[in-house]
């Protein structure tokens, strides 16, 4: 149990640090095209049955798609997905510090796949987001903002791990 606990805790350290790196690369223009208001957009469209869009960036706007951008991102996107990482950890039995942190980095990449294989096509652009916004890099913008995620998680993971 306590394993989950720091898993959601270093899932939601992993999505602050995610968000951090996209506005620093974001700045840097690479960018996948993806904002909180789109992810807000996507999830409320969720709760009315509505699971891909034609282009999301021309689905109507919706109200509140900025907060439930944000709800969706750091409950669902940060803490919940770690969850998984909690339970690789347990079936694997992966208790050393250095394991964690690690195999975070490793999971991190690894949902990186969860933008390319699922958001982006619900988006309405494509497998790997090939059909995105011009301009943007959905494929190398998800990489580099998901090796933080992982980083965050290994780190809480870790820490706990230590004590």
């Amino acid at each position: 149990m306590e394993s989950f606990a720091l898993a959601y805790m270093g899932g939601i350290v992993g999505a602050v640090l995610m968000d951090i790196t996209e506005m620093l690369a974001a700045r840097a223009g690479l960018t996948s095209g993806v904002s909180v208001a789109l992810v807000g957009r996507w999830a409320l469209g969720l709760l009315q049955g509505q699971i891909t869009h034609t282009d999301i960036a021309r689905s109507p706007a919706r109200r509140g798609e900025v907060r439930a951008g944000w709800v969706f991102h750091l409950l669902i996107g940060g803490g919940g997905v770690a969850l998984g990482y909690a339970a690789l950890l347990q079936m694997g039995g992966w208790t050393l510090p250095t394991h964690r942190l690690w195999g975070g980095i490793v999971f991190g990449a690894a949902t990186s796949f969860l933008p390319w294989l699922l958001l982006l096509p619900a988006f309405g652009w494509g497998w790997f987001g090939r059909k995105g916004p011009r301009g943007s890099n959905a494929l190398l913008a998800s990489t580099v903002s998901h090796l933080p995620y992982g980083l965050g998680l290994g780190v809480v993971m870790a820490l706990g791990a230590s004590l």
